[in-house]
């Protein structure tokens, strides 16, 4: 249940001091209405570089373990910038301990875990926000505002893409500095391990396509199938990994969806990592595929011959001083302000719990799919109905 304390600031905890999670450290020292009171990581050696970048580090605590953290009674929230297998059980064990939770994507890896997040939302009462930033893009709210005035008439199709080298430095970390490895110097270190994009399956991290067209569709993922390319890596067959899956998948409201995702494949350095397609009845929109290019629209009723550039981008045209300060072009702000005005009271969270484990599940079963066969996947609507009461966990999972 909700916490009798009356907040004004909220004392948060950092847990996850990886690159993110120090950026996650800067940033809410710059938004108001947060107190960083705890930082974490289960890597030791990243407890200094966090708490070099406070602007106070007095009376902050430090954990390497995050029950302890979670035990802290001067937290309230927990920022939770940890990217591992189990990140769902995690968020779902702060909600249990009574702190609210800001969770990086992709929220979990299982479905029982998304289980686990939603019951403990509904039995707690308190704010769980997936940190999913690209559905505050400009365009997207512009893509929103069209496809709500039936100016693309019924949504047919969607594409989302998540083609994004990561290189061969992010898939080993020494576990006593944090220091990425690459693999030909895993030897030269006492204790190597490796890290989430090594043993996350690839189309797990697709939420930063999902989210953002399951908001302008206003819609859910009821199937999908997977399919991926052989193992090991073809670029690094040092990794043993897929270089590239995808799912195909079909929303509620009957839209067609394709989604890919790829940290191994090599990509132009002006190439956009994330690109959107959305067509409709009567037109269609598409993000920019590289830097030297634009957005199109066309409409089919009003004499267009072509696809037109239109001036969208991801940073919005309304965005503060303080959002253009932020990272990723100004989305990181919107996250943190959501979250913020949802735990003090002052507005729901449009993106609840229920929109968070929409964009996790399709991907998890996704990969799922991919293991067995591209076998289709049901997936399971986490709201409450006459056969789950809010609370519980559903018989069969």
């Amino acid at each position: 249940k909700r916490r009798e304390r009356v907040m004004e600031t909220i004392r948060i905890g950092v847990f996850g001091l990886g690159p993110y999670g120090l950026a996650r450290v800067r940033l809410l020292q710059r938004v108001e209405g947060y107190r960083i009171t705890a930082v974490g990581d289960p890597i030791p050696g990243t407890h200094e570089r966090a708490l070099a970048e406070l602007e106070d580090r007095d009376g902050i605590g430090t954990y390497a373990r995050y029950e302890d953290l979670l035990a802290d009674p001067n937290v309230d929230a927990v920022a939770l910038v940890m990217r591992c297998k189990e990140q769902g059980a995690m968020a779902a064990k702060a909600l249990e301990a009574g702190k609210h939770v800001c969770a990086a994507v992709p929220a979990a890896h299982t479905i029982e875990d998304c289980w686990r997040i939603v019951t403990a939302q509904e039995n707690s009462g308190l704010v769980y926000l997936l940190a999913e930033q690209h559905r505050y893009a400009g365009f997207i709210e512009a893509w929103c505002d069209l496809v709500q005035r039936g100016q693309l008439g019924r949504v047919a199709y969607c594409e989302g893409e998540y083609i994004g080298y990561k290189g061969r430095l992010r898939y080993y970390q020494d576990w006593e500095t944090g220091e990425f490895v690459y693999p030909e110097d895993v030897a030269n270190h006492r204790d190597v391990r490796r890290n989430w994009l090594h043993l996350m399956d690839i189309i797990h991290y697709l939420p930063h396509n999902l989210s953002p067209i399951l908001k302008v569709l206003n819609d859910r993922v009821v199937e999908v199938t997977g399919m991926g390319t052989n193992a090991p890596s073809y670029t690094h067959p040092e990794f043993d990994k897929q270089d590239i899956q995808a799912a195909l998948m079909k929303t509620e409201k009957g839209t067609l969806m394709r989604m890919v995702c790829s940290f191994t494949l090599p990509t132009p350095s002006l190439t956009e990592d994330i690109t959107y397609r959305v067509i409709g009845t009567r037109g269609s929109v598409e993000s920019a595929r590289s830097k030297d290019e634009r957005p199109k629209l066309w409409f089919a009723d009003s004499q267009m011959h072509n696809m037109a550039d239109v001036d969208w981008r991801f940073q919005r045209t309304d965005a503060s001083p303080e959002a253009l300060a932020s990272g990723h072009r100004s989305m990181d702000y919107y996250v943190q302000t959501d979250f913020r005005d949802a735990v003090l009271g002052i507005r729901p969270l449009e993106f609840d719990v229920y929109r968070a484990v929409d964009t996790a599940a399709p991907a998890i079963l996704a990969a799922n799919s991919i293991r067995k066969g591209s076998a289709l996947m049901r997936v399971p609507d986490f709201r409450p109905s006459a056969s789950r009461p809010a609370g519980q966990m559903p018989e069969t999972i």
